[in-house]
């Protein structure tokens, strides 16, 4: 258990330090430009047509993640030659990647075991001078003041990017050597209590989550008596269900039709429209609550976009991550892309809560089928094609009746530990910039 609430002890005297977002400091605290604290270089152009499969691993933007080194897309460079000996990184190194949507909180510290490394270009590497220990350079990185002169001075096109300059002329408060060091020692210490009390916050979600969905699986397949007899549904991912209950394929069970997507370039379909447009990207296992944009009845009548009922279902055919397979309900009247399938349910076989229920319990076969590459989709013949338990249709509204109950005080469960995730990731933030702009004392 971390404790959020302690004493906070203060130095004996403090002084203006001359900035207004840092307002009094101790009295023999320095403030200086970063620039004056580290030898800072940015990496070297690699030929990503030279990269190999194995040798000397290459620091890149995409491997420089929210305080640590991410090696799932590890490149390689075969030997470090001479004009490269100025680009391996060492232990202690800050990097920062300037790069992204997350520049400002992408960095992370080097250590021993991750080398040797080289460094690639968009990537900044802070080495400390001798005025200044690694360990507390890197909490100043961490410290959101940090994150705040990032939000302030980078560039802001298509792709946020700061400059060195940037990074240089950061300013940070410069107490003794060993003060630093007893400083780092002690948020060390805190966080890394702090991150353990999150990552156990957050297995408990993910034993919620995998709760919810063995409970919707096993009363979609099973039902809700565990009395009843079972047969083999002769669907291996299915398996038995109960006697009384059918398998048929969803095409028969339900309207099922693709949406259109109006020309882009044709701004006649797309200005001032007002007839509502959702994309694939919207789909969330929940409820589909308002459109993505909205075409004009020119844009509709010229594409192959058509209507998609109210209350009913809609399938992400494709999308980016883990998009494809999910299930949405639509609460409005609207259009959809081509990337999305509309499910009307057959009102005398199926019920649609049923169907949904069943569909998102059915997201893993769903994305099965599909293939998981990011260009392999979902088509209208294999949705159709998937099978289907089908209990009468009383069962079928008090099975998604339980379901919807159940999955609400899950719900709720996951709702506090993430309450309880943000406040222990608030006071982390609190703690280490209280710490390292001396209105903590800790040593």
């Amino acid at each position: 258990m971390v404790e959020v609430k302690s004493k906070v002890q203060r130095y004996e005297s403090y002084k203006e330090s001359g900035v207004e977002w840092l307002g009094e400091i101790p009295e023999h605290w320095e403030v200086h430009r970063l620039k004056n604290q580290i030898d800072m270089i940015t990496g070297y152009p690699f030929k990503s047509e030279k990269y190999t499969d194995k040798g000397i691993k290459l620091a890149r933007g995409i491997n420089v993640k929210e305080g640590v080194l991410d090696w799932k897309e590890t490149r390689f460079w075969p030997e470090i030659e001479k004009h490269l000996v100025d680009y391996l990184l060492k232990d202690g190194d800050v990097l920062i990647a300037m790069d992204g949507s997350k520049v400002g909180k992408n960095f992370c510290q080097i250590k021993e075991s991750d080398l040797p490394i080289l460094l690639l270009q968009r990537v900044a590497r802070l080495r400390p001078k001798v005025t200044l220990t690694s360990n507390y350079l890197y909490f100043n990185i961490v410290n959101r003041n940090f994150l705040l002169w990032v939000e302030m001075t980078k560039t802001d096109p298509m792709v946020p990017h700061i400059a060195p300059a940037d990074i240089k002329n950061f300013q940070i408060l410069i107490p003794p050597l060993p003060e630093q060091t007893q400083i780092a020692q002690f948020l060390d210490d805190k966080t890394t209590k702090i991150d353990d009390a999150i990552a156990i916050k957050q297995q408990q979600i993910n034993l919620l989550k995998e709760r919810k969905q063995i409970l919707i699986h096993k009363a979609v397949t099973r039902g809700l008596d565990d009395s009843v007899p079972l047969k083999d549904s002769g669907v291996e991912w299915i398996g038995e269900i109960p006697e009384g209950w059918d398998i048929c394929h969803l095409k028969w069970l339900s309207k099922i039709y693709a949406g259109g997507t109006p020309d882009k370039t044709n701004l006649s379909y797309w200005q001032n429209g007002t007839i509502p447009w959702i994309a694939s990207g919207e789909v969330n296992q929940d409820t589909v609550t308002k459109p993505t944009t909205y075409i004009t009845e020119l844009g509709l009548r010229n594409s192959s976009a058509r209507w998609i009922e109210k209350d009913s279902l809609v399938v992400a055919l494709a999308g980016q991550g883990k998009t494809k397979g999910m299930v949405a309900y639509i609460d409005f009247n609207t259009t959809g892309n081509q990337s999305l399938a509309a499910l009307k349910a057959n009102k005398e076989r199926m019920e649609s809560k049923y169907l949904f229920v069943f569909l998102k319990a059915a997201y893993s076969e769903l994305r099965g089928v599909s293939g998981e590459g990011k260009r392999d989709g979902l088509n209208l013949q294999k949705l159709g094609n998937l099978d289907i338990p089908i209990p009468p249709l009383s069962e079928q509204k008090e099975i998604s009746t339980y379901i919807e109950t159940a999955s609400q005080k899950i719900e709720t469960a996951i709702g506090l530990k993430q309450q309880e995730i943000a406040k222990l990731k608030e006071y982390k933030s609190s703690l280490i910039n209280g710490v390292v702009t001396g209105k903590v004392r800790v040593c």
